[in-house]
């Protein structure tokens, strides 16, 4: 896989020098609020029967187009104070009842829960909704949300009238969507699931969502979903798989705070393995529906001790990283990645083929980046293989895709001269990575380097 030159405004990015961990890490670790939980929450918010606010949410890239999106439709949303670190809590006004008929156009920029999720909610203000992205964008699976809108009676077109399978298309709503039984082959995409799911309650006959053809991947964002529509008081019956059964009815109004991200706090997490020292997230939930929870069983299954007190997880990095065989990982694969190039033993991946369609073709793209350190990975039909091997110095490139850029980041930990190009890919998600990244090396208490860092690193 050839990887695109970056730029930004016309310009080449620069490099960024990964800081190498000459000791053990010892740190404690806070990261900003979900992503995937900020975002359901404000498409619910703007469908909701009064104001609803969002207590210590996300500000990202891929939060702020949400907003703006919303926003366009016609939802009001304010920044208010709030008691979190990472920026305020929003207050959000929903959708009017009788929205502008003029047109909006939506920037989708690369961010699959804005491209998925928001063309439902526009069929069901009157007006047309112009939306479109980044040219990654244009690359990413859009065909089961645009003809499942057609289905229901939705009008959605390309910017010359012709049949869209992509990025840019129209959506023209006339403020109600009759619903019903749906079928749809969600396996490129829960988040083809999520879309529909989440907009459900509003439709006149609701909605009785049926998948057909290979598994959905990453069911956990499918059950988060319908947890957080319970939660707003939305009646949401999964019992039959690949059924979902949304009853039509009002979206309660809603005061949530965000939990913290856990996929993204699986970097800092890795950092115990890649460096044999600690990390501690305070916050943990005890419960949640976040697929970061793994990381639990992950980091413990290659080599780490795991424990969770009173809310506060601890990883401990072992005196190896070991491989293993990892399935159903999602979006945690590239994290498990680099820890799987510096493992001592060989690794396979799993039940990921559908990271194909993310943000880049992320299963080409690690196996480039990791062989391009001098590793030994090839792609498998639903996964990869990794193997030992020592890992030089080298650039890996992002690809504009944030977790990309952070498991560059995590090999540079253990493998001297590693560069990253376009590290600020990562305010998609987490804008003040590369702060976060050195004030956890900041907090390093042991002067003692490790005593070697596995087969996997160079020394």
């Amino acid at each position: 896989m050839t990887a695109p030159a970056a730029t930004r405004d016309g310009a080449p990015v620069q490099h960024w020098a990964a800081p190498f961990a000459s000791r053990p890490v010892d740190a404690t670790v806070t990261v900003p609020g979900s992503k995937s939980l900020t975002n359901r929450y404000l498409v619910l918010a703007a469908l909701a029967d009064g104001p609803s606010r969002l207590r210590a949410p996300l500000h990202s890239r891929d939060s702020a187009l949400m907003v703006d999106a919303l926003r366009q439709l016609g939802a009001t949303i304010t920044e208010v104070p709030g008691d979190g670190a990472f920026g305020p809590d929003l207050e959000v006004v929903p959708l009017p009842a009788a929205a502008a008929p003029s047109a909006t156009r939506i920037d989708c920029g690369l961010a699959g829960t804005v491209m998925r999720f928001v063309p439902p909610l526009a069929a069901l203000r009157s007006g047309t909704s112009v939306f479109d992205g980044d040219p990654h964008a244009r690359k990413r699976p859009m065909g089961t949300i645009i003809e499942a809108l057609k289905a229901l009676g939705v009008d959605v077109s390309a910017e010359d009238g012709s049949a869209p399978s992509s990025l840019p298309f129209l959506v023209q709503g006339t403020g109600a969507v009759r619903g019903g039984h749906l079928v749809i082959d969600a396996s490129a995409s829960s988040q083809f699931v999520s879309a529909l799911l989440l907009v459900g309650a509003r439709f006149d006959e609701g909605l009785h969502l049926e998948h057909v053809g290979k598994p959905v991947p990453s069911l956990d964002h499918i059950n988060m979903t319908v947890a957080v529509l319970r939660g707003a008081g939305v009646s949401v019956d999964d019992s039959v798989p690949n059924h979902w059964v949304v009853a039509p009815g009002p979206i309660r109004a809603f005061d949530q705070r965000i939990e913290q991200d856990l996929s993204n706090a699986g970097p800092f997490l890795a950092a115990a393995l890649a460096t044999r020292g600690t990390v501690r997230i305070p916050n943990w939930p005890t419960e949640t529906q976040q697929v970061g929870d793994l990381w639990r069983n992950i980091l413990a299954s290659m080599g780490a001790t795991v424990t969770l007190e009173d809310g506060l997880l601890t990883v401990t990095g072992g005196p190896e990283i070991k491989g293993g065989d990892f399935a159903d990982t999602s979006e945690l694969a590239p994290t498990v990645a680099a820890l799987c190039a510096l493992a001592t033993g060989p690794s396979r991946l799993t039940g990921i083929a559908h990271l194909r369609g993310h943000e880049t073709d992320r299963l080409a793209a690690l196996v480039a980046e990791i062989n391009r350190l001098g590793g030994d990975a090839e792609e498998t039909d639903d996964g990869l293989l990794i193997r030992p091997a020592r890992l030089h110095a080298g650039v890996v490139h992002s690809y504009a895709d944030h977790r990309m850029a952070t498991a560059g980041a995590i090999l540079g930990l253990a493998v001297e001269g590693v560069q990253v190009e376009d590290i600020a890919t990562t305010a998609k998600t987490m804008p003040d990575f590369p702060e976060l990244w050195a004030g956890m090396l900041a907090q390093q208490a042991s002067e003692a380097g490790p005593e070697g860092r596995g087969s996997g690193a160079e020394n």
